[in-house]
C-alpha cells in the first residue's frame, strides 16, 4: 500500500522545468513514484489528497536559518512550515558547538533575555558539546518538525582560537581553528559561515580566513559569508571574498546579497558583473537573498566593532571615557566599519524588541522618534537603550531598493533564504517584533513577486528555493520531486499564496500553503500544523556516520 497519494495537482519538480499534471505517491519516508495522472489506483493508498487547483512542489530549503535558539524551546518551526520550508540550514557566524578552546560560553549570554528560565540549564548542557556533531545529535534526539543541518559558525571558529580579543591570530590559534574546522567538517558541517561585520568575526584578517577556508576546501565544503561590507565598501568586501576563493579554491556563497544605503544602490549591477566575471574564470561563487528592502540585526551594529572587544560592550557603555570614544567614532568614523545606523539614517531604523517595560512603547518606532522622546541625539539614544536594556536589541534597517531586488531575482545563481528563525506567533508575539521575513519570505516571493508582479516564473522561484540550494550544499536526496528522493513535499494554491507579515505587525502566518510533508509525514494539513516532528539531520559532504 502507498501511504499518501497526491492527485490532480500541477507538479513543479524543482528543476526549473515547466509544470505538468501528475500523481505523487509517498511511501515510508520516500517518494515512491511520480506518474501520469490517473495511473495510480487510489484504492492502493492509505490517504488520498486532492490537489486540484494546487501546485505540488519540493519543500523549500532555507539556506540561512536562525532557529538555533528557537529550537531549544519549540521545535515545530511554525512560521517556516507555513511558508513551505522543510529543511533549515543554520550557522551564520555562531554555533553553540564545538565548545572548547578559548570559548567562555556556548551561548554567549544570548539566552539570558530570550529564555531566562532555561538559560543556566542550556549553558551547562552545551558545555558537553565539545564536538560540532554533539549539538546536532542532541537536537535530532529531541525531534524537530523540519530537517536540520548547519555550517560551523565563523565567529565560533575565531573565538575557539582567540576568544573575543582583537588582533592577529597567533600561529597556535590558527592551528586550533583549523583543527576545530576539520573536526566539524567530519561531523557533517556544510562548511564555515562567516559574518565579517560582527565581533569576533570582524577581527578575523583575510589571511586568517584563508587558513580556515583551506580546510573547508579540503573537505569540499562551502564558505558562506556575510561580507565585510554590503554598503560603502561593498566592492572591497566582494574583492576579499573572491580573493579567498581564488587562493583556497573553496566553494563560495554570499549571504543575503544587497547594496545597502541610497548612495550604494547604483553599485549592484557592478557587483553582479564582478560575480559573473569570477564565475567565468572558474570560481564557484554564487549568492542568496531575501525579498525585502529592510535588513534585520542588532542595534549594536551601530557601534564600532572594537566597542565589543573581549565581550566588554556593556562595561564600555558605562565607562564615561569609553562611552565618549564610542560616540565620537559613531559620529566621525576614523576607519571603515559597517555603520548601519549612519548608513540607513535614524528615520529608516525600526526598533523591534525590548525587554524593559518602560521601553515596550518604542517597539515599531523609528530611531528618530525614540531619540526625540528621550530628548537625546540619536547616537546617544542608541547607547542609552543598549546600556539600560543590558543586551543587544533587534532592529530593522530599511536600506535597500526594489530595483536591485528585481535585478537580483533575475540572476540564475541566486537562491532564496529567510535569515530568520522559525517561531510560533502565539508563543513569541509578546516579546516584541521580528523581521517579517521570519513569516513570509517564500510566500512573498510566490504571491507578490511571481503572481502579482511577474518578476520570474513560478518554476524558477521553486527551483531557487529548493534544488538550487540542495545543489549548492551537496544534498543529493532532497530538493526535487523524483522517485526515491526523501518525501519533502508541499502543496500550495498559486492563486492565494501570500505573506501577511509587515515590519510593524509581523506576527502573522502566511496563507496559501495548504499541506507540507517532511520525510513523508504531514506537518501541515489544510494550513494547520499537525505537531508532528519527523525531521532528520542533513549532513555536509565530509560526514561519515
Amino acid at each position: 500500500m502507498t501511504d499518501v497519494l497526491i492527485t490532480g495537482g500541477r507538479i513543479i519538480d524543482g528543476t526549473g522545468n515547466a509544470w505538468f499534471y501528475g500523481d505523487v505517491a509517498l511511501s515510508d519516508e520516500r517518494i515512491e513514484r511520480i506518474a501520469p495522472p490517473g495511473t495510480i489506483d487510489p484504492a492502493t493508498a492509505t490517504n488520498v489528497i486532492d490537489a486540484a487547483g494546487h501546485v505540488v512542489a519540493p519543500g523549500f530549503i532555507d539556506i540561512q536559518s536562525h532557529s538555533i535558539i528557537p529550537f531549544l524551546d519549540d521545535r515545530r518551526s511554525v512560521s517556516k512550515v507555513t511558508q513551505g520550508v522543510t529543511t533549515e540550514i543554520l550557522g551564520e557566524m555562531w554555533t553553540p558547538a564545538p565548545f572548547g578552546g578559548k570559548i567562555a560560553s556556548p551561548f554567549n549570554n544570548a539566552l539570558v533575555h530570550r529564555l531566562p528560565d532555561q538559560a543556566e540549564e542550556w549553558e551547562e548542557r552545551a558545555k558537553g558539546w565539545t564536538r560540532f556533531g554533539d549539538w546536532l545529535a542532541d537536537l535530532e534526539s529531541r525531534k524537530v518538525s523540519v530537517n536540520v543541518g548547519s555550517f560551523l559558525g565563523g565567529g565560533t571558529v575565531r573565538e575557539f582560537g582567540m576568544g573575543n580579543s582583537i588582533g592577529e591570530a597567533t600561529p597556535e590559534a590558527i592551528e586550533a581553528m583549523r583543527t576545530a574546522t576539520a573536526e566539524a567538517m567530519k561531523d557533517g558541517a556544510f562548511g564555515v559561515a562567516t559574518a565579517l561585520i560582527y565581533p569576533p568575526n570582524a577581527f578575523s584578517s583575510t589571511e586568517e580566513l584563508i587558513a580556515v577556508m583551506e580546510i573547508v576546501a579540503q573537505y569540499n565544503g562551502v564558505h558562506i559569508t556575510h561580507m565585510r561590507s554590503e554598503g560603502d565598501q561593498i566592492f572591497e568586501g566582494l574583492a576579499e571574498t573572491i580573493e579567498i576563493a581564488k587562493r583556497t579554491g573553496v566553494n563560495t556563497e554570499i549571504y543575503h546579497l544587497k547594496a545597502a544605503g541610497i548612495p550604494n544602490w547604483p553599485k549592484m549591477p557592478k557587483v553582479i558583473e564582478e560575480i559573473d566575471a569570477a564565475r567565468a574564470r572558474g570560481l564557484d561563487i554564487s549568492a542568496d537573498m531575501y525579498p525585502y528592502k529592510g535588513s534585520g540585526t542588532g542595534l549594536a551594529a551601530c557601534l564600532p566593532p572594537w566597542a565589543e572587544a573581549d565581550g566588554k560592550r556593556q562595561e564600555n557603555l558605562r565607562d564615561p571615557e569609553m562611552r565618549s570614544k564610542i560616540l565620537e567614532e559613531m559620529r566621525n568614523p576614523t576607519e571603515h566599519w559597517e555603520n548601519l545606523g549612519a548608513r540607513s539614517g535614524p528615520d529608516n531604523v525600526i526598533l523591534a524588541e525590548f525587554s524593559k517595560p518602560e521601553h515596550k512603547k518604542y517597539q515599531g518606532k523609528r530611531l528618530s522618534e525614540v531619540a526625540e522622546d528621550l530628548g537625546l541625539d540619536w547616537h546617544e539614544a542608541i547607547l542609552h537603550l543598549l546600556d539600560v536594556e543590558g543586551h543587544n536589541i533587534f532592529t530593522m534597517y530599511l536600506a535597500m531598493s526594489e530595483e536591485n531586488l528585481k535585478l537580483q531575482f533575475e540572476q540564475p545563481w541566486i537562491k532564496f533564504g529567510t535569515d530568520a528563525g522559525g517561531i510560533d506567533p502565539e508563543r513569541v508575539a509578546s516579546r516584541g517584533l521580528v523581521h517579517p521575513r521570519a513569516y513570509g519570505t517564500y510566500t512573498r516571493i510566490l504571491g507578490h513577486y511571481v503572481r502579482e508582479l511577474g518578476w520570474m516564473t513560478l518554476e524558477d522561484a521553486v527551483r531557487k528555493a529548493s534544488s538550487a540550494v540542495a545543489d549548492r550544499l551537496g544534498i543529493r536526496d532532497r530538493g526535487l520531486l523524483r522517485d526515491g528522493m526523501y518525501a519533502d513535499v508541499i502543496v500550495f494554491n498559486p492563486e492565494t499564496v501570500i505573506d501577511n507579515a509587515t515590519y510593524t505587525d509581523p506576527h502573522k502566518l502566511s496563507t496559501g500553503i495548504r499541506d507540507v510533508f517532511v520525510n513523508g509525514t504531514a506537518v501541515l494539513r489544510d494550513g494547520t500544523h499537525t505537531g508532528a516532528l519527523p525531521g532528520k539531520r542533513v549532513h555536509g559532504p565530509a560526514y561519515k556516520a
